[in-house]
């Protein structure tokens, strides 16, 4: 039996692997699927919120923590597996941007550059942006990575390490609990005991812990993006329009997102979606008119009353805790969100408050 057992294999679930397995402790993660196909491989992977000024101080929190910790993320997991995540840090262009002052408010009090920028610096930067803008916010310091590549990373460092165990292909059906207490997760595979029980599941979180008659407000969120392929260098860094954003990938590929559906778990790739990111993609660089659409998926994002992720103990149980409803941000948070859970875990001084993550007022207002 591991010290922990992990529900969920996105990046949240292997990344609070990775940690407890750093710190020396015995993990087995559980996977209905394969790790990291989920969200987690679906996202664009932009190393921030998208306005970050425009979300709670809660998010903001999590988001620059985590926003430090990629660079080294990166590196680590290229020198352990030979994957390379594609981290880059060529900035982002900000477009059409109708609450200028409150973002520069924002970065001042947050300490972020962020400047506005003339017309020659803006196609200085990205020549085939859409012409005739006076001028943009530039944000010289946001990265961003491929989410594929971090996940197959991660999946990659975990197998080597003896002291994880991997459980892909292995759907939780239940669970056994008596006296405030989880004794054994219930699986396609039998049943699998673990001393602290951590559900990482997403956007399919609530049904999990419905098994255990706990309310988590979580509901899946579809989004959909596509795919260009493009001749390398056409895009140079992420732009961001009118809730859009195009992201060009180190094999000149760019990709372009995303919509934001409520419409249960249905993760159908639909011809509506296409032409609409399409026709976004095509407003913020035009040349991409010309290129070729290689592929169009969907995911589900974990959503969350007003985005904050729920991180820590479930209330009435003694060993069962939850890591759930980042939203939009999931790849965004998930280095502080999964550090933060596992201070607690175990009993270090953690990063920043807890009490904004708690579960027990989420469940209070759902009673």
């Amino acid at each position: 039996m591991s010290e922990f057992l992990i529900v969920g294999g996105g990046v949240i679930g292997m990344m609070t692997t990775l940690q407890l397995a750093d710190a020396g402790h015995s993990v087995t993660l559980l996977e209905r699927g394969q790790c990291g196909r989920e969200a987690s491989w679906a996202g664009g992977g932009i190393v921030s919120p998208l306005y970050p000024w425009r979300y709670s101080a809660p998010i903001s929190r999590l988001s620059t923590w985590s926003e430090g910790y990629y660079p080294e993320l990166a590196l680590r997991l290229l020198e352990e597996t030979g994957i390379d995540p594609e981290y880059r840090q060529k900035g982002l262009l900000y477009l059409r941007v109708d609450d200028e002052p409150r973002a520069m408010a924002w970065a001042r009090e947050v300490g972020k550059p962020l400047e506005r920028v003339d017309a020659d610096f803006l196609y200085d930067k990205e020549p085939e942006a859409v012409a005739g803008l006076a001028d943009a916010l530039w944000m010289p310091t946001l990265g961003s990575i491929r989410n594929p590549r971090l996940v197959s990373a991660l999946r990659a460092r975990l197998a080597a390490m003896p002291s994880v165990t991997l459980r892909e292909e292995c759907e939780v059906t239940g669970f056994e609990s008596a006296a405030g207490r989880v004794l054994a997760v219930n699986t396609t595979a039998g049943p699998v005991a673990g001393g602290q029980v951590i559900v990482c599941g997403g956007a399919w979180a609530s049904g999990l812990l419905e098994r255990l008659e706990v309310r988590l407000p979580v509901r899946p969120v579809k989004g959909q993006m596509i795919l260009f392929k493009t001749p390398p260098g056409l895009v140079r860094r992420v732009v961001l329009m009118d809730g859009r954003y195009v992201i060009p990938r180190a094999d000149g590929r760019v990709l372009a997102g995303s919509t934001l559906e409520e419409c249960g778990f249905d993760k159908t790739a639909t011809p509506d979606a296409r032409e609409s990111l399409w026709e976004s993609a095509v407003k913020i660089i035009p040349a991409l008119a010309e290129c070729e659409v290689e592929h169009h998926w969907a995911g589900l994002r974990p959503g969350s009353p007003d985005g904050v992720p729920f991180i820590g103990a479930v209330p009435g149980f003694d060993n069962l805790h939850v890591n759930a409803g980042h939203y939009r941000n999931g790849l965004v948070l998930a280095p502080a969100s999964t550090r933060l859970l596992v201070d607690q875990l175990l009993g270090r001084e953690p990063i920043l408050d807890t009490a904004p993550y708690r579960l027990s007022e989420a469940l209070a207002s759902t009673a």
